[in-house]
């Protein structure tokens, strides 16, 4: 095998699978973004619902990690996490961010930008009422993003919960939903020769998109 520098730029992969046009790109950008989800989710793309969150600090030094997406309402993009995180300071200081959907099963990946907003109590409650009790305790007994001696304090903040918790967790005050009020979509669909398309829509201030093509 070469050595992992040089195998890094020789790694080679044309894409054909698809193509997208102006003309077949919906001019909803979160109806075209519903058509995609359905596609990768019919294509048994493995976690096609699991998206890079990119956030900045007040100072813009961003940070990117993988969230699940786990609600979607007209241009609204939801996902769970602790209040008290490093992604949660971030959206406290600096509430724009961006998410990025890849399905290298299709060729595509979707980028959205736009505010994050706090998701009502109603849609935290319902949504951690959902959960797996295990998942419960295991919002509860990490404090998310802070340093920790061992995996012990994890195993026994977990022991702990279960014992008081046996049925019911309440949902902690500091954790909850996010929403990404989407302004700005972009749609990209692998090509050959890496001739890729690329179909953007922006929010005007009259609050119709703008579809554009972009060159790749």
């Amino acid at each position: 095998m070469l050595p992992l520098n040089q195998y890094t730029k020789n790694i080679r992969h044309d894409f054909m699978k698809a193509t997208f046009g102006e003309k077949e790109a919906h001019k909803n950008p979160f109806i075209q973004f519903e058509r995609w989800l359905e596609d990768a989710v019919k294509g048994a793309v493995q976690e096609p619902n699991a998206m890079v969150l990119s956030t900045a600090n007040k100072k813009g030094k961003p940070t990117s990690r993988v969230v699940l997406l786990r609600g979607l309402k007209s241009h609204c993009f939801t996902f769970f996490t602790n209040y008290q995180s490093k992604k949660g300071a971030e959206i406290q200081e600096n509430p724009y961010a961006c998410l990025l959907f890849f399905w290298p099963e299709l060729e595509r990946q979707i980028r959205i930008e736009g505010k994050i907003v706090k998701a009502t109590d109603l849609v935290s409650n319902a949504y951690f009422a959902s959960r797996p009790h295990e998942s419960q305790i295991g919002a509860c007994a990490s404090p998310q993003s802070t340093v920790i001696k061992n995996r012990e304090v994890l195993e026994k903040n977990t022991v702990l919960l279960q014992e008081q918790y046996p049925t019911k967790v309440p949902r902690p005050k500091n954790w909850g939903g996010y929403v990404l009020q989407a302004n700005y979509y972009e749609f990209w669909q692998g090509r050959e020769s890496r001739l890729h398309d690329r179909i953007c829509y922006s929010l005007q201030k009259n609050k119709t998109w703008k579809k554009q093509r972009v060159a790749p």
